[in-house]
Parts: C-alpha cells; structure tokens; sequence
C-alpha cells in the first residue's frame, strides 16, 4: 500500500518508458539516475494536460512574449521569496541544458589546458565537461566527519596556480547531499576574488532542503561574489520534471556575461520549449505544497535509511544528506573483491550509481536515490542487508 498520495506503484513505474527504470531487468530494483518515482505536483498536470487539450504547439504567446518572459519573472520571484534573492532580469539567460550550460561556461571562460577546481567526488556530468573540453581537473575533496562531508579549512588556495580559471561549485553538492554554511561559501568566495577565478555555481537541488539546512546562493554573498559567478539552475529535480528540458543561467554581471556571449553567442545554446516552460512556472509558482510533502516523505526516507544501515549493516559507513534524494555510501568495510556497485547488482539486484563515476578512486561507494515508495526503499534495504549477510558467510 502506498502512503502518499505522489508515490507511484512498482507496475507503472516499470511501464514507463524512462531509463531509470528501463535499464535493467525486471528483476533489478533501480535507485540509480536522479529522478523521482513520484507524479508531479498538480499545477504541472494541468498545464500540460491543457497544452496537449488546446492543441497548443505552435510558437508562444504568453503574455505579449515569446514564453521567455514568464520564465524569467518566476525565476525572479522564486528566487526573491525562497532566498531573499534580487535578480537583474537583463542577466538571465533561458536555456534547455544545464550540462549544456556548464560545457559552454567551461568553453568560453577558460582555455585548454586551464585548470578548473572540482569538489569531489561530483556529478560525473562535471567530469567530462573539464575532461573532454582539454581542460585540468584540480580535485577539492570533501572529506568525511562526524555527521557531514566538509573541506579541510585553507585548502582551497593551495589548489590554485597561474593555470586555475573557475571554481566548479555543487551546493547543494550531489552526491554527499551537503549544504554549504556561509562561512565555507565565503571562503570560496574570497579566494575566487583574491585569485581572479570565476565561479561556476550548479544549485539545481536548492529546492530540496530539509530542516535544519538553509540553501545560500553563493552570489547573495556579496557584489563582488556575484561579478564573478554564474548560477545554474531549474526546476527539473526539486519537481520531478527532468525530461522537459529547462532550466536558467544566471549571470553576476554585465561584464560576465559579455564575455560567456563573445564565445557562445545566446542563439549557439538554443532556448527551452514551451512545454519545459510553462511547467517550470507552474513548478515555481504554484507548486510548493506539493514539494513540502515530497521532502517530508523523502525526509522520513533518509532517517530510515541512516537507522536501518547503523543497526543491520554497520560495516557501511553513511552520512545523513541535508539536501536531495541522494545517499552515498561508503562500502569500503565490506571487504570486497570488486566495486560496490557491481556487488550489490549481481549480488542483491540493487541498481545504484557507481561510486568510480563520482571520484576515479570510489570503486567502493554507491549512490543511493531514495526518492520512491517507502516500500521499494525497505526492500533495497533488504535486498542489501541479505547481499552483504551472504558474502560475510561465504
């Protein structure tokens, strides 16, 4: 039985053509790529179902512009109501591609060879934009503690050389779930400006906060923070809508970006459709009740997850994320031949994300998307406890 009205039943989530549960075998249980098992939130349905009803796919009108302007204008009044955030509409650019975003940053901002700094491990999307452009990866580990992942204080400039162009910031970051603190972001801050860097901010997860953290973006901080960031950001993971394909750059200053458009003219990037749009603004604007129960019910997920590892599988070692869906996991004790995640796939039929995809030396960790059915969570949790038992045995 489910317990929220979002949550959707195993049989249709397989019958969906999606690649998080198309992947693997039917016999595999997948907490792997970052989507939600949930429907979305009504205000998102409706806007749809219109648009599909009116048959309406030619180019937009909406409010005497072409569709850019209401995604704009609630960019503007999320950010301002969410994170007392005041945005210059003239430095917003509309885009359908964060990772696309974060290439073309990458490109116009630096040159091959160039060193850019990235906090690890990350999304493996970040890799391959510094890897595959000719660029360096200058690693920035975060490091586990007691009940978080942080930097070691003062590290950051030590990593820097006359090469260091851009600080590629995750916050909050995916996979570890950590929300960064003022101070940690001030930092950052302070040495991008001591040092000439720019910062390339990914807060695509801000929406999924849980209490007790509190989401910055890190061009609040200061005029001179902001001249020197750029902020990539969407609706797509806090609303479950990642296929629709649009998301916002936001630029610091004017002076920014002119020179991200002297390399990639707007047009180069292309524009988001109006179906990612207008369910983006729907998201921002009227999607809120929904996402608070979302994160009560993905709260309960993480809680349950720390309190069921501690007590049957102590030999994994995992911190509880203050923000997104994401667990990782630290299989380093389980005394495995291989890598975690082919462990647990063969052995438990748990489709996780590979830990070697975040950082080439986590072979033993696995990420872990909990954002389904309380259901599907405990029988991964089985699934693992059993593996693990198993493999102790034998």
């Amino acid at each position: 039985m489910l317990s929220s009205s979002f949550e959707l039943p195993e049989d249709v989530l397989r019958a969906r053509q999606n690649v998080k549960w198309g992947k693997y075998g039917t016999d595999v249980l997948p907490a792997w790529v970052a989507e939600m098992d949930f429907s979305i939130a009504h205000p998102i349905q409706r806007t749809l179902e219109r648009m599909v009803g009116d048959h309406d796919y030619g180019y937009p009108d909406r409010g005497g512009n072409h569709g850019d302007g209401t995604l704009v204008a609630a960019f503007r009044s999320r950010m301002l109501k969410h994170f007392a955030w005041e945005t210059d509409p003239s430095l917003i650019l509309p885009l359908s591609d964060l990772v696309q975003g974060t290439f073309a940053t990458i490109l116009a901002l630096s040159e091959p060879g160039d060193g850019v700094i990235l906090q690890l491990p990350a999304y493996p999307p970040f890799h391959e934009a510094i890897n595959s452009t000719g660029r360096r990866l200058i690693p920035y580990r975060l490091e586990p503690g007691s009940e978080r992942y942080s930097h070691e204080p003062g590290s950051l400039s030590k990593l820097i050389d006359p090469t260091t162009k851009i600080i590629l910031l995750c916050n909050p970051q995916n996979p570890t779930g950590r929300v960064f603190e003022q101070a940690e972001l001030e930092e950052i801050g302070r040495v991008a400006i001591e040092r000439d860097l720019v910062i390339l901010s990914d807060e695509i997860h801000a929406d999924l906060v849980y209490r007790g953290a509190k989401h910055i973006p890190i061009a609040t901080l200061s005029p001179e923070i902001a001249a020197r960031t750029i902020t990539i950001t969407s609706a797509t993971k806090g609303f479950n809508i990642p296929g629709l394909r649009c998301g916002v750059l936001y630029f610091g200053s004017q002076a920014l970006k002119e020179r991200f458009h002297a390399r990639f003219p707007a047009r180069v990037l292309g524009s988001p459709g109006i179906t990612g749009i207008d369910a983006t603004v729907a998201a921002w604007n009227h999607g809120q009740p929904w996402l608070d129960a979302v994160l009560d019910h993905l709260d309960g997920n993480r809680r349950r997850i720390r309190d069921f590892i501690s007590t049957e599988i102590p030999a994994i070692q995992t911190l509880m994320p203050e923000a997104t869906y994401l667990g990782w996991l630290d299989c380093s004790r389980l005394g495995l031949s291989g890598s975690a995640h082919d462990f647990f796939l063969e052995q438990g039929k748990i489709g996780f994300s590979a830990g070697e995809f975040f950082d080439p030396n986590g072979h033993k960790f696995v990420r872990f998307n909990f954002a389904t059915s309380r259901r599907i969570v405990d029988r991964i949790l089985e699934r693992m406890a059993d593996a693990v038992r198993s493999n102790q045995r034998g």
